[in-house]
């Protein structure tokens, strides 16, 4: 693989089970993950070319090496200030977090329908800290693929079962949806999600409510949308705010994805972060 410029774009590091996967000494900085499997999932490098390529070639486009030689210097985020949750009995519900802190965050939704296998390797050298709102039973179908990622720097948080438009529901109906998925991800990951996305952005009171119940101390939107390379702005003055939520989906452009998400978070003035860093 071709040098690289060092990328610091995670916030503060919490030192948990996969400590050795985080160590300076041998890889990047990242957010150490538990995993709970009867096997170790183990970190599988992107494959890398038989011969080293000169000083002066330029990466191949769309080869991993190209998206790393796109990938923006980014300062340190500072040290996280949690937002306050409502003491209310719910679930609080943000489109963006209520932060002045210079950090955008970036999210990742559903799961089943394209896994782009070079994402792991892109979010590991890149440092990028994501958070995947995975719905449970892509998560069964490839627990290995989510697991990897988690041990890079992702985090697993619920999507529900079925992807179904929540609001209008009855609560028995939103809790099997949410706890049930909750549920799975837990037996998968070895940690209750605390975050909840509702499919579609579709939530009412009772979905707050719901999620509460569950375990999740927040409902999340988005701010911005990002597909196949484009990032789509929700207001007017078309730039990454402090505290936004950008939303993209595991399918086949999201290496593309990431990467304007990336360079539109850097041309803001911001640094990616976790949720969980602000949201505890």
């Amino acid at each position: 693989m071709s040098a690289t410029p060092t990328r610091r774009i995670l916030a503060v590091v919490p030192l948990l089970a996969l400590l050795a996967l985080s160590a300076c000494t041998v890889g990047p900085a990242l957010h150490a993950r538990r995993i709970t499997t009867d096997q170790p999932i183990p970190y599988v490098p992107f494959p890398t070319p038989s011969t080293s390529p000169s000083a002066t070639a330029r990466p191949a486009p769309g080869s991993l090496e190209w998206y790393l030689s796109q990938v923006p210097t980014f300062p340190d985020a500072p040290p996280p200030q949690p937002v306050h949750l409502p003491a209310t009995g719910t679930a609080a519900f943000w489109h963006r977090l209520p932060t002045d802190q210079k950090v955008a965050f970036i999210t990742i939704d559903d799961g089943g329908l394209a896994r782009p296998p070079a994402v792991i390797d892109f979010i590991w050298e890149a440092r990028i800290p994501v958070t995947m709102f995975l719905n449970s039973p892509a998560a069964q179908e490839h627990p290995d693929y989510f697991r990897q990622i988690e041990a890079v720097g992702g985090i697993v948080e619920n999507h529900t079962i079925t992807h179904t438009s929540l609001a209008g529901r009855s609560y028995a109906y939103q809790r099997q949806e949410i706890c049930g998925a909750a549920d799975r991800l837990e037996a998968l990951f070895g940690k209750r999600p605390t975050l909840f996305r509702p499919p579609f952005g579709d939530h009412d009171t009772t979905t707050l409510q719901a999620a509460h119940d569950c375990g999740s101390k927040a409902v999340l939107h988005w701010s911005e949308t990002v597909h196949e390379g484009v990032v789509r702005y929700q207001t007017p003055e078309k730039v990454v705010r402090p505290g936004d939520v950008l939303l993209m989906h595991f399918r086949p452009a999201l290496m593309d994805d990431l990467l304007a998400a990336l360079k539109a978070i850097h041309r803001a003035g911001l640094t990616p972060a976790l949720l969980t860093d602000y949201i505890r």
